[in-house]
């Protein structure tokens, strides 16, 4: 048996000729084939977490396709079939793959450590519509984990004093020069790094932007 060569999602462009194969229905071996129809995609999975930068194509996807590859017009695997929007159940044109890059860091990470690390600031959130009611457009830091990168790097939680006065702490609005207004937006920006690395937080604190470099630590499952 020889492996699928691995190709790079990241170039992909739209109109760019694609092969889907899988096992449609039952069918084994099924080839159907496709352009790129859009990429950079966001979807909502099974789980209700969305799945960021998939790859749309027009190739037909159908149930029993999910898990296999989407090839690019040189054999090489460009993403992992994954789902459809469609009413019916049936393959629409409307289809979807996990690109080939993601896949790539998902498996080496599990291939390494036997599960996928997932990269985290140390922070706990308020719930986006506690910052809403509050004015706030970014996501607010509730309280930061004592030892984590966040602590070390100095970002500030909300704090209640004796006599209950109740001071907010730090306004998340921008990771790695990409707006944030919830914590699903810096777990999605997040996901791109990798753990012992820094990334940019952008805080707005007492009226004004600070800008600090937060060394990423493992989340805690």
């Amino acid at each position: 048996l020889v492996p699928l060569s691995i190709g790079s999602s990241h170039s992909l462009r739209v109109g760019q000729k694609v092969y889907a194969i899988g096992n449609p229905f039952g069918l084994d071996q099924t080839l159907t084939t496709g352009i790129v129809s859009g990429v950079g995609r966001d979807i909502k999975g099974i789980t209700g977490r969305p799945i960021r930068g998939v790859v749309q194509t027009d190739a037909a996807i159908n149930p029993g396709n999910s898990g296999g590859p989407l090839l690019d017009s040189q054999g090489k695997l460009i993403g992992v079939n994954t789902m459809i929007l469609s009413p019916s159940g049936a393959s629409s044109g409307v289809g979807f793959a996990v690109p080939a890059d993601t896949v790539r860091r998902v498996v080496n990470q599990i291939i390494r450590h036997g599960k996928v690390i997932k990269p985290s600031l140390g922070v706990n959130c308020a719930a986006d519509q506690q910052a809403r009611q509050l004015g706030l457009a970014g996501v607010l830091v509730l309280s930061v984990v004592p030892g984590s990168g966040a602590d070390r790097a100095g970002l500030l939680g909300t704090s209640r004093s004796s006599w209950g006065e109740v001071t907010l702490g730090d306004e998340i609005v921008k990771v790695n020069g990409k707006d944030v207004s919830s914590a699903e937006d810096i777990i999605s920006v997040l996901e791109l790094c990798d753990v012992g690395t820094s990334a940019q937080v952008a805080v707005r604190r007492k009226g004004k932007m600070v800008t600090i470099d937060v060394v990423l630590q493992a989340r805690a499952e």
